[in-house]
């Protein structure tokens, strides 16, 4: 299996290649057996390493790898992103992502990183600001990321992390701080109310 960079100007692209399985003594690879009846993936990975006009440049365990610019006509009202990369499938994509029209509730992954990249999520050392499950999720799926959220801090509560449930409840308040923001006084008072359900303040 190789790994290889689309390689565009100004652009720079990592290449690997990873040795074939080795097979048994019946000739079928081990690779092949663990994969039967799921979706091959492509061969080849696309990785861009991020470069200083770029927000977001990463990957997840799907294969969907990916960078994120702000658009050439990008406003302080209108604040516009480009997402560029390759899908679970190896497909190559390009979406344009107005920042404004992002819904938490209703979101992509890669409109969450567009996001936490423009809103400067604070990572706390880490790659993302966002819950785990954001490993598994293609360049169309759609979830409730407050849900998601909410799901992360109680599971971190119950393990006794109350550091990670308290960094998990920071970067859920950026985002209903923008919802609320973005959506005037009566968002911003749904926003409240749960909050206090949530023992936030």
């Amino acid at each position: 299996m190789g790994i290889n960079g689309i390689g565009l100007p100004g652009y720079p692209t990592a290449e690997y290649e990873a040795k074939k399985p080795k097979t048994d003594v019946a000739g079928k690879n081990f690779a092949g057996q663990v994969s039967k009846g799921v979706k091959a993936r492509p061969n080849r990975i696309k990785i861009y390493m991020k470069t200083e006009d770029m927000l977001y440049s990463g990957a997840n365990g799907t294969g969907l790898s990916y960078y994120i610019k702000y658009a050439e006509g990008s406003t302080e009202d209108d604040p516009t992103v480009i997402a560029k990369g390759v899908d679970e499938n190896g497909d190559e994509f390009e979406q344009t992502i107005h920042i404004n029209k992002i819904n938490p509730k209703c979101a992509t992954v890669v409109e969450m990183r567009a996001l936490e990249a423009h809103l400067g999520v604070d990572k706390n050392g880490g790659l993302s600001s966002l819950p785990p499950e954001t490993g598994e999720m293609g360049l169309h799926d759609r979830a409730d990321f407050m849900d998601m959220f909410q799901k992360q801090i109680s599971d971190m509560r119950l393990l006794g992390q109350q550091k990670l449930a308290a960094y998990y409840q920071y970067s859920m308040r950026a985002y209903w701080d923008f919802m609320s923001g973005r959506h005037g006084s009566e968002s911003g008072s749904a926003v409240s109310h749960w909050r206090a359900a949530m023992g936030m303040r």
